[in-house]
């Protein structure tokens, strides 16, 4: 995969031109923006916290096991004009927002006893990446368009937000962060659809079903997505879904509630399909540490979701298949909580 990534800049920006397109497919929003949702004047916050420790069976540390997120979503039509040309270039019509961020995501072996890491185990890697996002919206589809710059390496502070957490609950430092990924720049282009098809009510409730199509493309990643989630409750129309941390099926930080009380439940899948991955496969232009990476990566996810006075909180629950020949344990899994405040 390496000799690739010297052509990575020109396959980054061809993706970034091609993928919404494809992902939209031949049908555009109406231009009299007849199929738009109203207005929203509002900005959000959201934090999110990742964790392997917040689920029903609580792993030790090992593999992806905590990812943070600070963001913030802009309120409709406060967006930069060059990137709202983008998206009407690119989308039609749609209420537009910007969303910027940043997120930090740790990775460690199974073995973290061990000084050095064994061979065959997960290297120790941590990220830190800024984020700027285009979010279009029609009433049936939501794109979102991203450039991630940022780190991989002992600058992403992993090991430093990992000892200070673990000094606070009293468990013991991981021995192998010496030997974790060294610093390299990071550029990422993200690129993401949602559908969001209404299925009727059961019993005065509503239901509805996300399709999800993703493709990611940088010197941290390369790789594609499709999933879909399904949803009963009250309001669904309020947004697309729950946010996760990339890379991963999201339905992005943006909501508008349609009723004093939004509520659901949901639970979904989705493929992934893997070209690279530096956090495995080692960094492109370091002699790193490395594992054979999975080509193909299955999820699961389920959880619940609720908006009152204008705030969302929700619980995600994920289950994901083995990542890299060697991995051990059973289902990876891991929780992610999210509370986003409107103003």
């Amino acid at each position: 995969m390496k000799p690739l990534l010297p052509r990575l800049s020109l396959s980054a920006f061809a993706l970034l031109a091609m993928a919404p397109a494809a992902l939209a497919g031949s049908s555009l929003t109406p231009s009299d923006g007849s199929d738009l949702p109203p207005a929203d004047p509002d900005a959000i916050v959201t934090f999110q916290w990742e964790n392997a420790s917040i689920t029903s069976n609580p792993p030790p540390d090992r593999y992806y096991f905590n990812g943070l997120y600070l963001g913030y979503v802009s309120p409709t039509g406060d967006v930069p004009n060059f990137a709202s040309e983008i998206g009407r270039a690119l989308w039609g019509a749609g209420q537009q927002r910007v969303s910027i961020d940043i997120q930090q995501q740790m990775f460690s072996p199974a073995a973290t006893d061990a000084r050095p890491p064994p061979a065959g185990d997960e290297p120790y890697a941590g990220t830190l990446l800024g984020n700027f996002s285009l979010i279009q919206d029609t009433n049936d589809w939501r794109s979102i368009l991203g450039v991630d710059v940022g780190t991989i390496g002992e600058a992403a502070l992993a090991e430093q937000t990992q000892n200070w957490f673990h000094n606070l609950i009293g468990q013991p430092h991981d021995l192998g962060w010496g030997y974790q990924m060294p610093d390299e720049p990071v550029l990422q282009f993200e690129s993401s659809r949602i559908w969001r098809i209404s299925t009727g009510h059961i019993g005065g409730l509503e239901t509805d079903v996300l399709p999800n199509a993703t493709i990611g493309v940088g010197n941290l990643w390369i790789y594609g997505l499709a999933g879909g989630v399904v949803r009963i409750g009250q309001g669904l129309a309020s947004d697309y879904g729950v946010a996760r941390i990339e890379p991963g099926m999201s339905g992005g930080a943006a909501y508008t509630p349609v009723k004093p009380f939004d509520w659901y439940f949901f639970a979904g899948a989705d493929g992934q399909a893997w070209l690279y991955n530096a956090t495995l496969a080692g960094e492109p232009f370091n002699a790193t540490p490395s594992v054979g990476e999975r080509t193909f990566v299955g999820e699961l996810e389920a959880g619940v979701a609720v908006i009152v006075d204008g705030v969302r909180v929700s619980y995600t629950q994920v289950f994901q298949t083995q990542t890299f020949y060697g991995e051990h344990g059973g289902l990876h899994q891991w929780g992610s909580l999210v509370a986003s405040f409107r103003f």
